[in-house]
């Protein structure tokens, strides 16, 4: 394991624990106003400052995390299971229902992430379960695609054949000896798209689309803070920030996973210097036959 991806690690278990641990960390309620305390500066019990109405921003981001991490980890189960179930529909099957499923797939994919997250939220309404399912159907697509190339491949392989020849049924083919193998993949792609949906849920709630007020969410703050920018930078800085760090984090560890799962993208050593291992010198070899005669 790399150092990048340990440290994408930490970055990401600490994440976790800092949104987990909110209500004992935050010390205030994210939701109360303080109109005298407004636009006040970092201070000894407020380390992070107070808003344009005079809330704890160290509480709001902390609150805020649970809701990011919430739609991430939401939508990403939701999308890796609609696309695992399409891609290995279609790719096992193959003839008309490949066709039809994946140009639907190559039509979803053709909308940029955010708008297509946008177009279905607006027609769903906001809240925390619609936004979840809004940026799951955005993610299932990318998870069709891998899924649906694996299965090409992986049914063609001897081990299939073979438990088919044996008389293995289609669900037992699919449950047993194609699922476990394309599942590698499916949870690299897992880590990497969980930074993205971290990214268009506070898109969403940037341009007002996300949870409705006074619910905080990074990206609501953002907004928030940005009429203000130069006055109390803090406002947009320090959610941005935490985006920063929750996407580098996963993205991190999307690419550990795919180091250690996927044996091709491995990084071969180099060998030390010297004389190679296993090989005899010259010398030696002289030596042995010279005592042998």
């Amino acid at each position: 394991m790399s150092r990048l991806t340990i440290i994408g690690l930490i970055l990401a278990v600490g994440v976790i624990l800092l949104a987990a641990g909110a209500p004992l960390l935050a010390g205030q309620d994210p939701t109360v106003q303080d109109a005298s305390q407004r636009l006040r500066g970092p201070d000894a019990v407020h380390i992070l400052g107070r808003d344009t109405f005079g809330r704890d921003i160290f509480a709001r981001v902390l609150y805020a995390g649970r809701i990011s991490l919430s739609v991430g980890i939401g939508a990403v189960i939701l999308g890796a299971s609609l696309g695992t179930a399409v891609g290995l529909l279609a790719g096992y099957c193959g003839r008309w229902i490949e066709g039809l499923f994946m140009r639907g797939v190559d039509m979803l994919m053709a909308f940029p992430s955010l708008l297509l997250g946008l177009v279905v939220l607006a027609v769903l309404g906001a809240g925390l379960q619609n936004m979840i399912l809004s940026i799951g159907i955005v993610l299932a697509p990318p998870f069709a695609r891998v899924v649906h190339g694996a299965t090409l491949s992986l049914k063609q392989r001897e081990f299939v054949e073979a438990a088919r020849s044996m008389g293995a049924s289609h669900v037992r083919l699919v449950a047993r000896h194609i699922l476990p193998n394309v599942m590698g993949e499916a949870l690299v792609l897992a880590g990497v798209l969980t930074a993205s949906a971290i990214r268009i849920e506070a898109s969403l709630s940037f341009i007002g689309l996300g949870m409705s007020p006074p619910t905080p969410t990074w990206g609501n703050m953002i907004r928030d803070g940005t009429p203000v920018l130069l006055n109390a930078p803090w406002l947009a800085v320090v959610p941005g920030v935490a985006i920063l760090i929750s996407v580098l984090a996963f993205n991190l560890v999307g690419d550990g996973l795919r180091d250690l799962l996927d044996p091709t993208t491995r990084r071969v050593r180099p060998p030390r210097r010297g004389r190679a291992p296993g090989r005899i010198s010259p010398v030696a070899t002289s030596r042995r036959h010279i005592a042998a005669a």
